[in-house]
């Protein structure tokens, strides 16, 4: 097994992380200690549920044996035929892309990055104003499909310290073209009535339809910016930790659900990525106040019916965490509690997703004048009002289908 270590972590490494970003991580919350090393892909939960047999079963077998139409249907509401065959429909253009490149142990978007189909331009654009660039990439994202975007340094500390390699899941490596500067974050929001029915195999859907829709966006993105004579490697679950760039391109801040709250979304929102060293402005972090709200708020924890998301605050993993990041305060979830979960559901949970308080339509004003509450001292009422409504009621499948 392989163990999160420091290995590839020197002294002048550490010096140099901490000048650098000892700022811009204070105004985004992020706090790493001695400790820290950057993750080894090997050891995710997913990846370990093929190699690990003390995670692997004829559970977690059976789970991704379902998304090869190979589920055992069930007559409970949300677990038939119909709803696992629009969760495998949703991910068809993921899946389409992710094995494409099978047989070089390459599962782009999750254990390798997306080949680049468009070659880099010979001439290359001049780029006068990156903060002018910056505008422009978003609103080409935007064009594109996804429905937040923002920049951030090319921070390697979350790039994974090795790749897997899907023909035996040994370590691969992680390669990167040199002189990237920037990592361009993409949010693309998942669809909330859908997500009003987690936990079923229906609510699956939500989560294949962005993967889909991601996967297309960042490689018409990244061939947008090859075309102007500059580096981009499009990314999904690959090559580093989206999590940590997201909150430091300024899109949202960590929450106790393992997630990113964003004001527009909440937490209901898939993340892709593009590495780059087209001239870009960063966008700079900011600390919004949902850890405060956090700190006083458990239902994602409550919910949890595996129990694995943590009731106190914030801190560094423990040592046996094989499937989380070495040296990063943070709430950290149970992994392996986790998937086991959705290994015998045969689908994806987002209970968590489906229970936080964040989870509103911030179209409309009453959601907007609980998001002011709960991002200020009066938190404890905007926490109030929640639990006292049926924001957090489960969908019945059935009535998403419009059944009688």
């Amino acid at each position: 097994m392989s163990w999160p270590s420091n290995s590839g972590v020197t002294e002048e490494q550490r010096k140099d992380w901490a000048d650098r970003y000892a700022e811009s991580d204070a105004a985004a919350g992020i706090e790493t200690t001695e400790d820290f090393a950057p993750f080894i892909q090997r050891n995710d939960m997913f990846t370990r549920a093929f190699w690990d047999d003390t995670v692997r079963s004829k559970f977690t077998d059976g789970f991704f044996q379902s998304y090869r139409m190979k589920a055992k249907y069930r007559k409970g509401d949300g677990f038939r035929q119909k709803d696992f065959a629009l969760r495998n429909a949703s991910w068809l253009i993921s899946d389409i892309i992710s094995n494409r490149g099978a047989d070089q142990g390459r599962r782009e978007g999750f254990q390798a990055p997306i080949a680049c189909d468009t070659p880099v331009a010979e001439a290359q654009v001049e780029i006068d104003d990156p903060a002018k660039m910056a505008d422009e990439v978003k609103r080409i994202a935007k064009f594109f499909g996804a429905d937040l975007a923002g920049i951030t340094d090319m921070d390697t500390r979350w790039l994974y310290q090795s790749r897997v390699d899907t023909r035996d899941f040994s370590e691969a490596e992680n390669d990167l073209p040199e002189g990237l500067t920037s990592v361009i974050v993409l949010g693309h929001q998942m669809d909330q009535e859908l997500v009003a029915t987690y936990p079923s195999a229906l609510a699956g859907a939500a989560t294949g339809r962005e993967y889909s829709h991601e996967a297309a966006i960042v490689i018409q993105l990244a061939a947008y910016i090859r075309n102007l004579g500059y580096e981009a490697v499009a990314s999904m679950n690959d090559t580093g930790l989206v999590i940590p760039y997201a909150i430091k391109a300024g899109l949202g801040e960590y929450a106790r659900n393992q997630m990113v709250i964003t004001p527009e979304f909440g937490p209901r929102l898939r993340f892709s990525k593009i590495f780059t060293n087209l001239p870009l402005a960063h966008d700079a972090p900011a600390k919004l106040g949902v850890e405060e709200f956090c700190n006083q708020c458990t239902a994602c924890a409550d919910a949890c019916p595996a129990k694995a998301l943590p009731f106190g605050p914030k801190e560094t993993s423990a040592p046996e965490a094989v499937s989380a990041i070495r040296g990063v305060k943070k709430w950290t979830s149970d992994a392996k509690a986790c998937f086991g979960y959705w290994a015998k559901l045969q689908s994806d949970c987002a209970i968590c997703m489906r229970v936080c308080p964040f989870n509103r339509d911030f179209t409309t004003w009453k959601d907007r004048l609980w998001l002011k509450l709960a991002l200020s001292p009066w938190r404890k009422w905007a926490l109030a009002w929640d639990t006292k409504s049926d924001r957090a009621k489960r969908m019945k499948p059935k009535d998403w289908w419009q059944e009688e």
